[in-house]
């Protein structure tokens, strides 16, 4: 028999234990208060040390888990994007614009400072770490202000906003990343300057020409999409509609504005239309079946042997991502919604989640010069803390300060 026949049912069975794992861990995590991502990130982590120790996943069953996993990152993202309220959101900017801004800038600037200047990371860590602390965590945030039923209060309303724009510029941010390492690393020709101004061009052109199509097909293929959508039963019209984002992702992957760019932007191409919109629910199986991997990929991708060296690093970059938010985002909202309100929207951005993992993720598969395993892994530890501590908080605030 083929070795390789020999070793599909092998990969079906480690496939189906980590589902049931996933589950588990999962269920355990919540019934703790503790988000579920938390014990996705936790099981990867143990079948890491689990496989350095008995060699339990073989080379074929690393790249089936990452396939598994780039699906899962379309999934988080596309739904980031069909959830998001384009038109509601750029009626808004005019208020959450100045919090936005300020939560970015004093989010990034200060994580980039201590990471290149203070702790000697060298540039293009320092950039991805920068980008990866000015995302929040839609998800884990809303989850708290919907237990709470203030999610359609003012402030909760505002904080959505503010978070909505954190995640899409913290995918724009690393897509110029993405276009300008070849200058940074001195791949490119010529001088600095002209090579950074022509990544620079380069990227414009092609965001501009990736969203020009994203629009022409929002508008002018919409509608004949929810015709087909509505002659369909479900969840075949969302699963086409995932069909075309997929498609999309991968042409933004094509043309090197990465999968997760493509992702959220063919999320926003549909989140204007009603027909998809009110099918999300059956996006969500979808959803929850690949996000898994994801996260799971994240903690077998964490590296044991550098947690210790990981724990300092991710202490010191533990206090810039919270000071960073919480007087980024709450300086400004002061303004905006009184003392309470600026507390409690300062601390809903500390979270960081899917997207900072993202842009984890991607440095790390440029390889440990983009992003050393103790960065990585200062990271994953962030996200661990900010998702777990954060919540807490956040509750017990809510109880304290109700929103009407």
């Amino acid at each position: 028999m083929d070795q390789g026949t020999t070793a599909l049912p092998l990969l079906d069975l480690m496939i189906g234990v980590v589902i049931i794992l996933a589950i588990l861990f999962k269920s355990a995590f919540e019934r703790l208060g503790l988000p579920a991502l938390a014990g996705f990130i936790a099981l990867g982590v143990l079948l890491r040390v689990a496989d350095d120790t008995f060699g339990l996943i073989s080379e074929d069953g690393m790249v089936v888990l990452e396939f598994l996993g780039r699906i899962g990152v379309f999934a988080i993202l596309f739904r980031v994007g069909l959830e998001s309220n384009l038109s509601g959101l750029l009626s808004k900017l005019p208020r959450a614009a100045p919090i936005w801004v300020s939560n970015i800038a004093l989010s990034g600037l200060p994580a980039y400072w201590v990471s290149y200047q203070w702790i000697g990371l060298p540039l293009i860590p320092s950039l991805f770490v920068a980008i990866a602390l000015t995302a929040t965590s839609i998800a884990v945030t809303a989850e708290i202000w919907s237990e709470a039923g203030a999610i359609s209060s003012a402030n909760g309303e505002l904080m959505m906003d503010v978070a909505e724009l954190d995640d899409i510029s913290a995918v724009a941010l690393l897509a110029f990343l993405l276009a300008l390492v070849p200058v940074l690393t001195g791949q490119s020709d010529g001088t600095i300057s002209k090579a950074l101004f022509d990544a620079g061009t380069t990227f414009l052109i092609k965001t501009f020409a990736f969203g020009a199509f994203c629009l022409l097909l929002a508008r002018y293929g919409e509608r004949h999409i929810s015709r087909f959508i509505k002659s369909t039963k479900p969840p075949y019209g969302i699963l086409f509609v995932a069909g075309i984002g997929i498609v999309v992702a991968a042409l933004a992957a094509q043309l090197g504005l990465s999968l997760a760019v493509g992702a959220l932007f063919a999320g926003l191409i549909f989140c204007r239309d009603p027909e998809v919109v009110s099918m999300e629910a059956s996006f969500e199986p979808v959803h929850d079946f690949f996000m898994p991997f994801f996260f799971v990929v994240v903690g077998l991708s964490v590296d044991p042997m550098s947690l210790t060296s990981a724990t300092l690093l991710g202490g010191i970059l533990l206090i810039v991502a919270v000071l960073g938010k919480i007087i980024g985002a709450g300086v400004p909202a002061y303004f905006a919604a009184g003392w309470s309100g600026a507390v409690l929207i300062g601390i809903s951005m500390v979270p960081r989640a899917e997207i900072a993992l993202v842009v984890a993720r991607q440095g790390k598969e440029l390889g440990e010069w983009a992003l050393p395993p103790e960065v990585y892994s200062a990271l994953v530890l962030i996200v661990a803390v900010t998702c777990t501590v954060s919540p807490a908080v956040l509750r017990g605030l809510l109880r304290q300060w109700p929103q009407k």
